[in-house]
Formats: C-alpha cells, structure tokens, sequence
C-alpha cells in the first residue's frame, strides 16, 4: 500500500521533477508515462513489433544510465527519449547496411529474398510504411531528422527545432522540402 501511494504522488510530479530525482520509483513513472509513445515512434521508425519492442527497451536503458547528465526540453522527456530514438534507429540502420554490403561482396551471386520477408511485403500497410521508410533514408540528413522527428514522432515543430538545434521557420522549410522529395521518392517506388 505504501509503494502505490508513494506512486501516486510521484505521478502528480512533472518529468523534471521525476527526472532529476533519479531514483527508480520516480523512473518507473516516466517509464508508464511514455512508454507507450515511444513504442509507437519506435514501430514508426522500423516497421517491425520486435525492433520497436528492442528499441524501447534499449531508449530507457540509455535514459537511465545518463539520466544525471540530460536536460529535458520543457520539462518534457518525451522529445529527448524520441531524439534517442531516432538516433539508436540511424546507428542502427548504418550498421545494417554496412553488414549487407560486406556480405554481397563476400558471395558472388545475388542474396535470395528471405520468405519471412517476402510475406511481411505482401501485407498492404506494412507494404507501404516500408517504402515510405526507404524514402526518409533517402533524404539528405537534415530533412530525414526533422521527418522523423515531426512527421514520423509526431513532435511538434517548436520542440523538434530546439532537439535539431535550428529556427522553427528553418525547420518548417526543411518539412517542406522534404515532403516534396517524399512525394516524389514514393511516386517513383510505386511506379516501379
């Protein structure tokens, strides 16, 4: 009964307070606070339930061990956990794609397409956030990180241009552009 208490005023506070306090109760509260949306972000960024679910647990891990040295952006983890997010997903996906390359230089003939993947493709949703994803990795960075930031996190603009360390009207801009160039990325997959 204590605990549950003690849990109920920890959620009254804001996620500075939770935050600087640094103990495992008041992260447990961030952890119920945002979990849910981080998720949602993460199975945005990689259209797979099982990275989503990694990733999740991988963006409080990171929370949690330097949670003494970040500063939250009004008083909201939130953008900061998506940033982590995001940037967990690049690293990520650089090391994948290095791994690829240097496995088709290793075999002469072209790799089978797995069967696992061929069925997650013929799924129509999963199908088409698939390619709307490679279009994003096809964005000059900066219009990939406000893309992900905004349109895939849902963060808004004043937020996601305080994270990317840029004016909001820059980073409206870069919206923009990179809507345009996503238009055109996709249109040019569908037709092929």
């Amino acid at each position: 009964m204590v605990a549950g208490a003690a849990r109920q005023v920890a959620d009254a506070r804001s996620d500075g307070e939770l935050w600087s306090a640094g103990d495992r109760e008041s992260f447990a509260v961030l952890y119920e606070r945002h979990a849910e949306a981080v998720w949602n972000y993460a199975y945005r960024l990689t259209a797979s339930w099982s990275a989503a679910d990694d990733l999740l647990g991988t963006v409080f891990l990171t929370a949690w061990r330097r949670r003494s040295s970040v500063r939250l952006v009004g008083d909201s983890a939130l953008p900061w956990l998506k940033g982590v997010a995001a940037t967990l997903t690049r690293g990520e996906r650089r090391r994948l794609s290095r791994q690829i390359r240097a496995l088709e230089r290793m075999v002469d003939r072209e790799p089978e397409p797995d069967p696992a993947e061929r069925i997650a493709r013929s799924s129509g949703d999963r199908y088409r956030l698939a390619m709307v994803l490679a279009a994003v990795a096809r964005l000059p960075r900066r219009e990939r990180a406000a893309v992900e930031l905004c349109l895939l996190g849902q963060m808004p603009v004043r937020e996601a241009a305080v994270v990317l360390g840029v004016g909001e009207a820059g980073l409206r801009s870069q919206l923009s552009r990179a809507r345009r160039r996503l238009k055109d990325l996709v249109e040019e997959e569908w037709d092929d």
